[in-house]
């Protein structure tokens, strides 16, 4: 029998940084100046998290916590890639290819429109595989509307080995 693909969906959610942190803004791998950053355990981009958390949830192995929770001191400031890559790594280990990625961003700012190419670029090369991303806004409603931070949603595709 033909393995059939697996499919799994990934959240993340950061707010804000306080304002006057010295913390830059990093979504979908890149960093975006002038915009302020999110806080979080690791770099909080939102975009990268989603998409590694969706790939573990194809491959049944677990969530971006269980992999690099806050209690573990070496993830502290990693980049949003550096943990995209490793979870690509260790979907494979399982026994998974990686078909693809497609991460919608939710939240007003900062526009992804004119960095899409970019970004998608930096999570392609950092899965091994090629990353859709997309954008919108909640319309006001939420915590994304109201501009307290910014959340991501994501789908995945693997194949067993």
């Amino acid at each position: 029998m033909t393995p059939l693909p697996r499919t799994g969906i990934g959240v993340d959610v950061h707010a804000f940084a306080p304002e006057g942190t010295d913390r830059g803004l990093w979504l979908g791998g890149l960093h975006w100046p002038g915009e302020r950053g999110l806080a979080g355990h690791s770099d909080a981009d939102v975009a990268a998290h989603a998409a590694a958390d969706a790939l573990f949830s194809a491959a049944g192995i677990g969530d971006l916590g269980s992999h690099f929770g806050t209690g573990e001191p070496q993830w502290a400031g990693a980049s949003g890639v550096v943990l995209l890559a490793e979870a690509a790594q260790r979907v494979r280990a399982a026994g998974f290819e990686i078909g693809n990625v497609a991460v919608q961003v939710v939240g007003n700012r900062p526009k992804v429109g004119p960095r899409r190419s970019e970004a998608e670029a930096a999570l392609s090369e950092a899965a091994g595989a090629p990353v859709s991303l997309s954008a919108t806004t909640s319309d006001g409603l939420g915590l994304t509307g109201r501009g307290e931070g910014v959340a991501a949603i994501a789908t995945a595709l693997v194949v067993p080995t």
